[in-house]
Formats: structure tokens, sequence, C-alpha cells
């Protein structure tokens, strides 16, 4: 794993933007198409907001919708669905195709089924990804499941967790947010060729000294990304501020 430390956080997005952006024309080169998983919440702002700007041919891009709350429609506030359309799809345009998880679908395993079986038949090039306050990757809370080989399955989210969606003002009180997502499994993540991971702010300093300092396990979801052969751990001085000793 591979770890920078940028100025602030603009920095850090142009950063994972500008890495992800080498790798994604990279594989389009190499063999014409590329696919490309993407992440949400408030860590991503700033990387979306740069990667869109990039100089891609988004039209050979096909991207996979990382997680979703479990009953949210797409029109909710907090919808990762509407996140990801207003912040990405909406802007480039071009897009091949965006395959989102339907948290709020009536027959929730065929969902699964749906949105596993498209992933499972391709190769992810790029995986824009965050670490959340209690370290988890995607939905994955601690104890996350490294075994299974589900490519998304359904979560029960923590506490703590639900407590980071009220402070990033997705949700009123915690009491309104959901208490499962639909998650990518761990394993599909470190499926991909490389792993973008973008953590900026302060209330994730604890996050990146567990990423870096823990060991490896899956109390502490994050550090799988140590096993990983291209990972990039992208923070910026508050963030990282616990590694550094500040």
């Amino acid at each position: 794993m591979r770890f920078f430390v940028c100025e602030n956080s603009k920095d850090l997005g142009k950063q994972a933007a500008k890495s992800g952006a080498l790798k994604i024309n990279q594989a389009i080169k190499e063999k014409g198409f590329a696919n490309v998983i993407l992440a949400t919440g408030a860590s991503q702002f700033d990387t979306l907001e740069a990667l869109v700007k990039e100089n891609v041919d988004w039209s050979k891009v096909t991207c996979f919708h990382l997680d979703e709350y479990v009953g949210i429609s797409v029109t909710h506030k907090a919808s990762f669905r509407k996140y990801l359309k207003e912040r990405f799809e909406d802007k480039v345009k071009t897009l091949k195709a965006f395959n989102y998880v339907n948290g709020d679908a009536k027959d929730l395993n065929k969902e699964l089924d749906r949105i596993g079986s498209l992933i499972k038949a391709v190769d992810i090039d790029v995986a824009f990804i965050g670490i959340g306050e209690n370290g988890h990757l995607a939905f994955n809370d601690p104890p996350a499941d490294f075994e299974t080989e589900s490519p998304y399955l359904v979560v029960d989210l923590d506490k703590k967790c639900r407590n980071q969606q009220v402070g990033e003002g997705w949700f009123d009180s915690i009491n309104e947010v959901p208490k499962q997502a639909v998650s990518m499994g761990i394993r599909q993540i470190m499926k991909s060729k490389t792993i973008i991971c973008a953590v900026p702010d302060s209330r994730k300093s604890e996050a990146v000294d567990m990423a870096i300092n823990k060991e490896v396990s899956n109390l502490y979801p994050c550090t799988i990304m140590r096993e990983h052969k291209d990972c990039y751990l992208i923070t910026e001085y508050s963030s990282a501020a616990k590694v550094l000793g500040k």
C-alpha cells in the first residue's frame, strides 16, 4: 500500500483523480474499455469533482456502485444512487453504463443476484473507495466478512457508522438511518486491479492510523488494503495527523 499526504482536501481530490484517471486510460489503451467502482460520502466530494474534469473517454467506461442503504428511495437525500448520478454521471454525460444497486428493490435477493452477476462477469480496473470512521470499507463494518465470495451482500450497520451518516448531514437523527445496507464484499473490492482510497478530514485520523498501524484483521477492515498489490492511500494533513504524530 502506498501512502500519500497532501496539503489539503482539494489537493487530495486532485491527486486521487489523477492517479485513478491514469489507470483508467491505461486500461482503455490496452483493451479498449475500463470498469470502475465509485464510492460516495463526504470523503469523495473532492475526488469526484476532480475526476469528472480528467481527460478520460467516458464512453468506454462502465461504473459499478459500491453500496446503498436498504429501503432508501433514489429520491432520498441520502441515496447514493442520487449522489452518484448528480455528482458524476450527469457531469460526464457520455458514460458507457452505470450499474447501480437498487437498495429499495422489492426482492432484495434478486437484486443481489442481478448486480452480482454483472460485476462477476468483468475485471475491475480501478476502485475509488474511502474509509469509515470505524475503519469500514464500503459498508463492511467490523467485524467484517473477509471470507465471503458474494460480490454484494446485506450487512448490518453499527452505531458508529450510523452516527457518521448523521454527522455528515445525510440524516437528521440516528433513528432515521437504516440499520442495513447492501455492500460490495471485501473480497470483491480486493479483486480490483488498482484501489484508490481517498481519506480527507480530521475525523478520519484514527481510521488512517488504523489502516497503517493495526494488525491485518476483520476487526479493522481497512487493514486488508495492505495486502493489495496496487493500493494508494491518499490523505491530507488533518486525516494523517495521528500517523504523523501531530
